[in-house]
């Protein structure tokens, strides 16, 4: 009998992985193996990295690293990831990339909610990584990147603003920048690109094509300046309609800083592994008024003017922060102390300190004249993503990857704690007198402070958006 039971259970196992294939949920289906022919080796600058940059690099480059796997360069790459190494050379299939990117173990790249390798894709990496994947060589040519519309389901703020005057809070979530009554924190509305299509025409209500990374408001109130991937859009504050549309960006422009004066527009960006990229504006126009070339070695992630608008500080992923005058565009002193990415730089009014936030989750504040160091302040758990003076004064708030937001002084100490937030703040936002402070992160949700108290006055929402209300569930008498 023994034997016959075994047969049986043998005949049953491919019905039941059959059953268990067909209860995938659609979008997780395994990506199908096809063999491709190929007489000549398959590289990484022509054949590999230009499918990474159109599927995998909207989550794996740039300040965001899902998993801390940078796929923006061969580098980061094979360095891997919190996961470990993503590519064996010589092993496709022990390669985790190939097992995630081909949907056979959790968890499956891309998300289910997001176009997956084909097989012809799926195929060439494979032969890639089976033939050694090997480094680029000689010259590069880059891909061009055709931006499409970010993922429903992805909808970070990835940038928040206070107009000077207290009146205004604006909020990106997504590829949307949604416009709030600071006072009541009431929706207003949104900023909107009527002429925004996707690259097969097809119309976009947006303000961006892709998510938006910054955003700055004018010191008269008048404009609202807004940056996503290769753009920079000016804003009239009061109608939403578009002043003015900058272009001829490398990559994504992830920080704007207007001038004390309001004269100037500095913009902050760069591909990753490539040089920095920092221009200036005049806003009334919209003309470039100065570009500063070879900056930064990497990617620029923030930008800060002398509160006597004669210099810019600058601060990027070449572990840097450097400072330029504004009317010329010259080099005036660099300060090295950081140990990984400079995420953001803020100038106290005077002029005499400044101060950094880093991926190292410190900032560190530095006497201007004397080229120092002064003191290192242990802000985070996680890495610091944004750092804003209050006005005139010595303090400045920052967020972080720990879901915190805090104030500090510049002598080291911890004046304020605005909590509330359940995972990454990206952004944060401050009125000159510091009672207006907003914030938001991964959430998707700006939360709204006032008069410094460390609880939420208001979570801002867009309508659409707003979470429904559970019903009440009746309980019974006993």
């Amino acid at each position: 009998m023994r034997p016959t039971f075994s047969l049986s259970l043998l005949l049953l196992v491919p019905l039941y992985a059959g059953a268990q294939e067909e209860k995938r949920v659609p979008g997780t289906e395994p990506i199908k193996v096809v063999k491709i022919e190929r007489k000549d080796p398959v590289t990484y600058e022509h054949d590999v990295e230009p499918i990474f940059v159109k599927k995998c690099a909207f989550c794996h480059s740039g300040n965001v690293k899902e998993a801390r796997l940078d796929m923006g360069s061969y580098e980061g790459l094979m360095k891997g990831g919190k996961r470990g190494k993503a590519v064996i050379p010589g092993n496709a299939d022990g390669s985790l990339l190939y097992q995630l990117a081909g949907k056979m173990r959790r968890p499956m790249m891309p998300p289910k909610s997001e176009t997956p390798l084909t097989p012809e894709e799926y195929a060439l990496i494979k032969l890639w990584i089976d033939q050694g994947a090997k480094a680029p060589s000689g010259m590069r040519v880059k891909p061009k990147v055709i931006v499409g519309l970010p993922p429903p389901n992805v909808q970070p703020v990835r940038a928040v603003a206070v107009s000077p005057d207290k009146k205004l809070v604006i909020g990106a979530r997504g590829n949307q920048i949604h416009v709030y009554d600071a006072d009541k924190g009431d929706y207003l509305r949104s900023l909107v690109d009527p002429n925004l299509t996707t690259a097969d025409k097809k119309p976009v209500k947006a303000a961006h094509l892709s998510l938006v990374e910054s955003l700055a408001v004018s010191p008269d109130c008048k404009l609202i300046a807004s940056g996503g991937f290769q753009e920079v859009i000016l804003w009239d504050a009061a109608t939403g309609a578009i002043k003015h549309k900058l272009t001829g960006f490398a990559d994504r422009v992830v920080a704007l800083a207007f001038s004390p004066d309001g004269k100037m527009l500095a913009t902050g960006g760069g591909a990753p592994t490539e040089d920095g990229e920092v221009k200036l504006y005049d806003p009334a126009t919209g003309n470039l008024v100065r570009e500063l070339k070879n900056c930064h070695s990497d990617t620029v992630f923030g930008v800060s003017f002398s509160g006597d608008n004669k210099m810019l500080a600058t601060c990027g992923a070449d572990k840097f922060v450097k400072t330029w005058e504004t009317a010329t565009g010259k080099f005036i002193k660099s300060f090295e102390g950081h140990t990984h990415h400079v995420l953001d730089v803020g100038w106290k009014s005077d002029g005499k300190l400044l101060a950094s936030a880093g991926a190292d989750n410190v900032v560190k504040i530095w006497d201007f004249e004397k080229g120092e160091q002064l003191r290192t302040i242990q802000a985070a758990g996680k890495q610091l993503t944004r750092l804003v003076f209050i006005g005139t004064t010595d303090q400045f708030v920052t967020c972080s990857g720990d879901a915190q937001v805090r104030a500090w002084s510049t002598g080291g100490g911890n004046t304020g704690t605005f909590g509330g937030h359940n995972d990454y703040v990206y952004a944060v936002g401050v009125s000159p007198d510091g009672n207006l402070v907003a914030a938001g992160g991964e959430e998707g949700v700006v939360r709204l402070y006032k008069n410094r108290a460390g609880t939420p006055f208001k979570s801002l929402v867009p309508p659409d958006a707003a979470p429904k209300e559970e019903p009440k569930k009746e309980t019974k008498k006993k």
